[in-house]
């Protein structure tokens, strides 16, 4: 079964890689903010909703870096396969 990613175009590609890489780093600067101030509410007030916010966004963000790896998955796997074409 094909994937998702083999219906973009090589351009489709390249704008969703780097799309997904700009929401990445935003999403893990604001997870690392996150932690922080989940750090310093916990000793300030205790174990409260903010300790475990923290939690409920770790795998929106892996899952944002899994789906980045697949896309450049996808590109290596198209240039190799346009390379092994040339040298035919």
């Amino acid at each position: 079964m094909p994937s998702v990613l083999s219906t973009y175009t090589k351009v489709e590609l390249n704008k969703k890689l780097k799309t997904q890489q700009t929401l990445l780093v935003v999403k893990g600067i604001i997870i690392v903010l996150m932690i922080v101030f989940a750090i310093f509410s916990t000793l300030e007030k205790g174990i409260s909703f903010h300790t475990f916010l923290p939690l409920f966004f770790i795998p929106m963000g892996l899952f944002m870096y899994f789906e980045l790896k697949n896309i450049k998955k996808e590109l290596a796997s198209r240039k190799q396969d346009a390379s092994r074409k040339n040298n035919i």
